[in-house]
């Protein structure tokens, strides 16, 4: 915890403390006593500000990892979060290059799906896409953040379904009286920039940011494989978002958010062009009474939509083609949740709740290109879905030593209004109907629980265990979208079922004043796990995908029997300062065993390791910072070798980068800052065509760039 001193106009010297693994900042005279972890402190009519209600007594059974503000601000958001091992998207590529369609978030070895298999919260209102799961990472750039936790395990208990491999809780930071900037200019003609505007109004806090990002790219493909159709992958994407928070009574505060962001990117060919609206609100009530009741209420709101085109590249990589486009994918989410916490007793907490969500969308999409670039047919397809939920969950300090905490939930779940529709565009039937499918409604219930305990067996010492069940809904991207990468098409499957995960874990942590590590073993087993099963190999008309060429495959998304993953994972933290002054350092890996148990369709994958799951993966970094910024730090990372398909016979071979940064404080406002990401210009895969095409992640990039800060 970090304590400072600062003069704001027409208020005496307050004390600004800020807690980011939970995103609340005290601000209060100089002379308050700091306030202790969930204990809210007036003084002078002057209260707590931002997040939710406290940590729940029930957190520490549970394996977490906590990311602070300082080290999400250095680099991209998606980056920062893959500093945890474990933790992946679906391909290895972050969001300046890859496909949005590509970006969901998962952990222990639960991927081989684009779609989240974690679930992202901000400020507690779910963030995946409503249409297809994945994230739209340049849409939290702009976004002050207090911090991240990281609960690796499935099972969300008190908020919602979707938390198959684990919960990614992001908390928006409320700065006080500030004006902050930054940009920063890099490889490629790339550029960076950044404003955050905090002003106190009366007792609220209105926090204004955003961010703007440009760059050449780069060119994906690997140079021995290029042709005259490759060029660089251009990005351009920006964001913006407002913050008001507000006490209503000495208990009770008011949170509204409203943000939005847009997102262009090519994939570096012609046809390869996407693009990714959204804007999102919510608003959060929340009391955090010390004595009596505590509750929370939210709701949100959230609006996207994208277009995409795929081109067909010739075997030579000299000419290139339009095959598809989905030229227009609108959908909307809603939402809500609340919780109470009754006073039980000194040693007990009661949580119980419930939560609601809906999804709705349709792809609109033509394919069969002539080679005039002009569609023979169109199609259009979507749906909805929706859940409903209530949970309960108790926690017992049992001893002063021994914490027990248990709950369940019940969800009941519908998919509606599916379709699928097919029309000719052109002649010699144009507007003929060639599909017109109404897929019959489904709806189900799922019972889920999760329990565990943490002992303190000694001053440094905790043991714990857990246990959990979890499950989530397919999207309408899964149930009801075709898509395709390069030459390969996948189809759509309206009677996927429900995902559902059955875990433990067993760990251990020791916390000492200089060294802290944590390490874990877990085992889970994922039924049902919605998968891209490879059918057929081209040339061939398909079902739901239409034509395939020679160079690709047909597959369909299917459910598998399961995934069993298992592993072990170490986290470890080293304050250095006894050697230098400020100095820290970091390391953590896991081992993932994810094998896949298949029969039906499927039975070829049977046995094999999942796809797009690395065993290994490990991060190290080495810091030293002064309190006026200036400082260093180098990261290590290291990701072992994995499948790009399900059959694998497509293996990404491993990588090793370097990423640095230095600081220097030209004086108390101003910072100069030098980056570099791929110091030793690794080649980092992250796709094979079943052609043999290589894709690879960003190249080495250098950044220098300027900070200032007006407090």
């Amino acid at each position: 915890m970090k304590k400072s001193v600062l003069a704001l106009p027409l208020i005496a010297p307050i004390c600004l403390v800020s807690v980011p693994a939970w995103g609340q900042v005290w601000i209060e005279p100089a002379d308050c006593p700091v306030p202790s972890e969930g204990i809210i402190h007036h003084c002078n009519d002057i209260v707590v500000q931002g997040g939710g209600l406290r940590d729940p007594l029930g957190k520490n059974p549970y394996a977490e990892v906590e990311i602070s503000a300082d080290r999400i601000g250095v680099e991209r958001i998606e980056n920062a979060l893959r500093t945890v091992p474990g933790l992946q998207q679906f391909r290895r590529s972050d969001a300046r290059s890859a496909n949005p369609t590509s970006q969901g978030i998962t952990l222990r070895g639960l991927g081989g799906n684009a779609s989240s298999r974690a679930l992202l919260l901000l400020d507690g209102v779910p963030q995946a896409d409503p249409f297809g799961g994945w994230v739209a990472w340049p849409g939290y750039d702009a976004l002050p953040l207090a911090g991240a936790r990281i609960r690796r395990g499935g099972g969300s208990g008190a908020y919602g379904q979707g938390a198959i491999a684990g919960t990614i809780q992001l908390f928006s930071k409320d700065v006080g009286n500030l004006i902050e900037a930054g940009i920063a200019y890099g490889s490629r003609d790339s550029v960076e920039a950044d404003l955050l505007f905090g002003r106190k109004l009366g007792q609220g806090q209105l926090t204004i940011s955003a961010n703007y990002a440009r760059g050449d790219g780069f060119i994906p493909i690997i140079e021995s494989q290029r042709g005259d159709v490759d060029r660089q992958a251009e990005y351009e994407q920006a964001g913006i978002a407002v913050r008001y928070v507000a006490p209503l009574t000495d208990n009770t505060e008011l949170q509204a958010n409203v943000r939005a962001f847009t997102d262009d990117r090519e994939r570096g060919f012609a046809f390869s062009e996407n693009h990714n609206d959204g804007a999102d609100a919510s608003i959060r009530l929340v009391n955090r009474s010390d004595t009596g009741w505590q509750w929370s209420a939210l709701g949100y709101v959230q609006i996207r939509n994208f277009d995409v085109s795929f081109g067909g590249v010739a075997a030579d990589r000299n000419s290139v083609s339009r095959v598809f486009e989905q030229f227009n994918v609108p959908s909307t989410g809603l939402g809500a949740r609340f919780e109470v916490r009754p006073p039980v007793g000194e040693n007990v907490e009661l949580r119980i709740g419930g939560d609601w969500r809906r999804t709705e969308g349709e792809t609109n999409e033509n394919f069969f290109f002539l080679d005039d670039d002009t569609p023979r047919r169109s199609r259009n397809a979507g749906g909805s879905t929706a859940t409903y939920g209530a949970f309960v969950e108790a926690s017992v300090q049992a001893t002063e030593a021994l914490t027990l905490t248990g709950g369940g939930r019940i969800d009941f779940w519908t998919i509606d209004d599916g379709f699928r529709r097919e029309i000719e565009l052109i002649n010699p039937f144009p507007g003929s109907v060639r599909t017109d499918a109404q897929f019959d409604n489904r709806d189900g219930t799922e019972f889920t629980a999760r329990g565990g305990f943490a002992y303190g067996a000694t001053d440094q010492l905790t043991l714990r265990g857990a246990a959990y069940l979890g499950w989530r809904l397919p999207t309408l991207n899964e149930l009801f979208r075709p898509f395709r990468v390069g030459p390969d098409a996948t189809a759509a499957n309206e009677l996927l079922e429900p995902e559902r995960v059955k875990g433990a874990e067993l760990g251990l942590d020791w916390d000492s004043e200089f060294v802290s590590i944590g390490i874990t073993a877990f085992y889970n087993e994922l039924d049902d796990a919605v998968a891209n099963v490879t059918l057929d190999s081209g040339p061939g008309l398909f079902p739901g995908v239409g034509f395939v060429s020679g160079a690709g495959v047909f597959r369909q998304r299917q459910n598998l029997d399961s995934i069993e993953s298992k592993g072990i994972e170490i986290d470890t933290e080293f304050d250095l300062g006894s050697l230098v002054s400020n100095l820290s350092a970091r390391a953590s890996y896991s081992y993932v065993d994810a094998e896949v148990n298949a029969s039906g369709d499927a039975v070829a994958v049977d046995g094999l390791r999942a796809a797009q799951i690395p065993e290994h993966n490990a991060y190290a970094s080495l810091l030293w910072e002064q309190d006026n910024g200036t400082g260093g730090s180098v990261s290590l990372r290291y990701i072992g070798n994995q499948f790009e398909d399900d059959q694998n016979t497509r293996r990404l071979d491993d990588a090793f980068t370097v990423d640095g940064r230095l600081a220097f404080a030209v004086n108390d406002r101003l910072l100069v800052e030098g980056r570099v990401e791929n110091l030793f210009d690794a080649r980092v895969e992250t796709a094979i065509s079943s052609s043999n095409i290589i894709e690879r992640a960003f190249p080495r990039t250098f950044w220098i760039g300027l900070r200032t800060k007006i407090e």
